[in-house]
């Protein structure tokens, strides 16, 4: 972890925070001082094999929405070495957050295959603002939530003032240096980054001086791209030193560096040619061995050792060694104790190329527009191939309002979902352009951060999340009411009233937690949570919610549009409501997937329809004179079910598992005294039956005409909760015009978003093809297609498509 400090200047206001310096080992990974390199090399292996890495890549449809609007995306899953497609998890976690990380609005979407869609409708009552939108799974949730997949979106809200009005200047600079390899040391010659950066995250020009303590001038500085630099810097004893940084004719900001210390170490990185050369530094002069380990994304590209001479090593690796994208190299000292660490950028060399051919090079309005998708590999050689591809495309209107850029996949796998903090037009540092490579070292020196403990990896401890490989994982606490105590191996039952007869059995672990699988559930349910009452009668239940409570710090906040904007955001407006007069009702169409109605038990032994049969009022008198394998008992505590085993030809010796709509139900009084009139259907399991970690002494099942209980008291200590499953997915519409009479409808079509597909693929044999139509409006529209292949190389491509007024 780098070191930094900040300064926030807005007016008179200045705050300094200061972070900590590095981070250290626990004492577990200082035993380990007999380990050879190469095991601490096999070391990081291991726990990445153990600790796969997840990322997520949200396609955003566009980059600013009104309130009341749809917001459509399709979620790419990765893993996150070798940025390859990875069908671990089948839910992503969606959410869009207001500027106090608040969620406004959160989804569970179904993964298939490593991709999913989702949507959200952005009420109408939402405030204009900046909103992040952020994307995770269950296993992600074991690690720092700035792995989480983060973009921000605009929201104008243009049925209040806010959606035009300009704002006070409330402008604040943070000032932030980083010391290369981690921190200043006394005498040591370092280098030095810094980045210069406005409220919202944006880098701005500035230049400086560093003065010591009398005034001396120490050092200058001057801002390259995105308001970063770096500069050489040699801290002196005894000194403190304080930046001046002129930022135009801003405010002049005065900011102390870190300090320097006493002894340590320093790393300094020179990039050349072919090879990358990392020198160390030290304040002792006693030979001493270091190791140096140069890793990518968890994943070690090798390891090397050195002697400290008079405080002076160097080490040479070949840049054919290191990984494409961001390489770690730590520094260890002879304890395997982390002394420092620089990043460094290699841009990757292929990529997933994507041709979009339109038909025409210009349209009218209501005309068709045909695309031809091609797809091929980028990797420096003269004959591209063909190669398949999961792609999405989107095509908006373009104004004043949509200039932001949204985020490319390529960029993101390969460099800013491997960077703390947010990153200013990060495709820039994938050009070409003999400048980007010293931008990104910049980058590299003020953004650098692992993602991992090294203790973690020294001394493994378990994940308290689990991978969702079957659909959403539901996590409980059983705990003593009171004390809070938690209360384990108890066997605890969880099911939705339905038709369709599931049941999810779980045993608390130590801690009282209960984990259960429950498929794919869809859309709202209520469940019915409760213990097994031969073993706990008092327990108390809690349902924890699968989002994220941690958050990342964000950088952005919402300037209003400007007067000036003011006809766009009324033409919108005005488009919107037109929009959602005429066209609404096609808005939330949605494709449910079709459900398993086999029940959990699967083919049961017997089957009563009680329709064909003369229906009693009293529900023992059906069970005595239809039921054969069910044998009915009364004690004195009640009735009581055997059910005859006919395999073994034998009475089972308990209770069986009664269901009412698949909800257990463990007091027979009860179930007996319900209306049978109520009941439809009545099913047994004819012998033991195993599930999960439960034993049932057979099955009855019974199942009412509308599946939902039909009234049933359930006893007071049932946790009845109402949960959201997976996400429906909605279904995007757009008008055709394929015949005249379409042509010439009445109703108008001011479409901002012509085109919205995340279902799009093409094969190594060809082009894939597409047709959509415009609508009534004249512009220029964005056709921004982005896409993954099976191998890992992504790539994206965008295209204006120019529509003139009908003549």
């Amino acid at each position: 972890m780098r070191p930094y400090s900040k300064l926030y200047a807005g007016g008179t206001r200045l705050l300094v925070l200061v972070l900590p310096l590095w981070l250290t080992l626990a004492g577990t990974a200082a035993g380990q001082t007999a380990d050879s390199l190469s095991s601490l090399r096999r070391r990081l292996d291991r726990y990445q094999q153990t600790a796969p890495t997840e990322k997520l890549f949200l396609h955003l449809d566009r980059p600013l929405y009104l309130s009341g609007e749809t917001m459509w995306f399709k979620v790419y899953a990765v893993d996150g070495t070798h940025a390859r497609p990875l069908p671990l998890s089948t839910v992503a976690y969606v959410e869009v957050l207001d500027k106090e990380q608040r969620p406004v609005l959160q989804g569970k979407i179904p993964l298939r295959q490593a991709t999913g869609q989702g949507s959200f409708v952005l009420p109408t009552a939402l405030p204009s603002g900046a909103y992040t939108v952020r994307a995770y799974t269950s296993w992600m949730k074991n690690f720092a939530p700035d792995y989480y997949f983060h973009s921000t979106v605009t929201v104008v809200n243009t049925f209040t003032a806010s959606g035009t009005a300009t704002s006070k200047d409330s402008a604040a600079y943070a000032v932030e240096f980083f010391p290369e390899g981690g921190h200043l040391v006394q005498g040591l010659s370092s280098q030095v980054a810094f980045k210069v950066t406005d409220r919202a995250g944006v880098g701005m020009a500035a230049e400086g001086r560093v003065l010591d303590q009398q005034g001396n001038v120490a050092g200058t500085f001057q801002t390259l791209r995105f308001g970063m630099g770096s500069f050489r810097f040699t801290p002196k004893a005894g000194n403190t030193y304080t930046a001046v940084v002129a930022l135009g004719r801003k405010p002049v900001l005065r900011h102390k560096l870190p300090a320097a210390q006493p002894q340590g170490y320093v790393l300094h990185l020179d990039d050349q040619a072919t090879q990358v050369l990392l020198t160390v530094t030290s304040t002792s002069l006693q030979p001493e061995t270091v190791f140096l380990l140069a890793h990518a994304r968890q994943h070690a590209a090798t390891a090397l050792q050195a002697q400290l001479i008079n405080g002076h090593a160097v080490f040479s690796l070949s840049k054919s060694q290191l990984a494409e994208g961001i390489s770690h190299f730590t520094l260890f000292n002879a304890a395997r104790q982390p002394l420092c660490e620089r990043l460094y950028f290699q841009r990757p060399q292929a990529a997933l190329s994507i041709v979009a051919a339109l038909d025409k090079k210009q349209y009218v309005s209501r005309d068709r527009v045909s695309v031809q998708l091609a797809t091929t590999s980028i990797a420096g050689t003269p004959a591209p191939e063909p190669l398949a591809a999961s792609l999405s495309m989107a095509v908006y209107r373009l104004d004043s309002l949509t200039t932001a850029p949204t985020p490319d996949i390529l960029s993101y796998l390969w460099l800013q979902a491997d960077l703390k903090g947010h990153v200013e037009n990060p495709a820039y540092y994938l050009t070409p352009d003999p400048a980007a490579a010293a931008a990104a070292d910049n980058l590299m020196l003020t953004q650098g951060w692992s993602r991992f403990r090294w203790e973690q990896v020294f001394a493994p401890t378990p994940f308290e999340y689990l991978p969702e490989l079957n659909g959403p994982l539901l996590r409980a606490r059983l705990t003593q009411p009171g004390t809070g105590r938690p209360l384990p191996g108890i066997t605890t039952y969880l099911t939705s009233p339905s038709r369709i007869i599931r049941l999810n059995p779980a045993t608390s672990t130590a801690n009282g937690l209960l984990y259960f699988e429950l498929g794919d559930v869809s859309g709202s349910h209520d469940l019915v949570v409760q213990t097994d009452p031969k073993q706990d009668t008092t327990g108390r239940v809690e349902l924890l919610s699968a989002f994220s409570t941690r958050f990342a710090p964000t950088a952005g906040t919402y300037t209003a549009p400007a007067i000036r904007f003011r006809s766009d955001i009324t033409r919108r407006h005005f488009q919107a409501q037109v929009q959602k007069l005429y066209s609404g009702k096609f808005t939330n169409h949605y494709r449910v997937p079709a459900a398993d109605s086999t029940a959990f038990y699967g083919k049961p032994d017997e089957v009563y329809l009680l329709d064909k049969y003369t229906r009693f009022k009293v529900l023992e008198e059906v069970m005595r004179e239809y039921v054969p394998g069910v044998v009915v008992r009364i004690h004195k505590d009640g009735f009581h079910f055997l059910v005859l085993d006919k395999v073994n030809k034998t009475v089972l010796s308990e209770n069986p598992m009664v269901l009412l709509d698949g909800v257990p139900i463990f007091n027979l009084n009860k179930m007996m005294a319900m209306d049978p009139l109520k009941i439809q259907k009545l099913e047994v399991v004819d012998s033991r039956y195993f599930h999960g970690p439960s034993i049932y002494d057979g099955i009855v099942s019974y199942t009412t005409y509308k599946g939902d209980l039909e009234g049933f008291p359930l006893d007071p200590r049932v946790l009845v909760q109402q949960y959201e499953g997976l996400q429906h997915q909605r279904e995007f519409y757009a008008p055709r015009y394929d015949t005249p009479a379409q042509q010439q409808s009445r109703l108008p079509d001011l479409r901002n978003l012509l085109y919205w597909n995340p279902n799009l693929a093409t094969t190594g044999a060809g082009a894939a093809k597409l047709d959509f139509y415009t609508g009534d409006q004249a512009g220029r529209y964005l056709v921004l297609v982005q896409g993954l292949a099976a191998n890992g190389l992504a790539g994206s491509t965008s295209v204006i498509l120019e529509v003139k007024p009908t003549l």
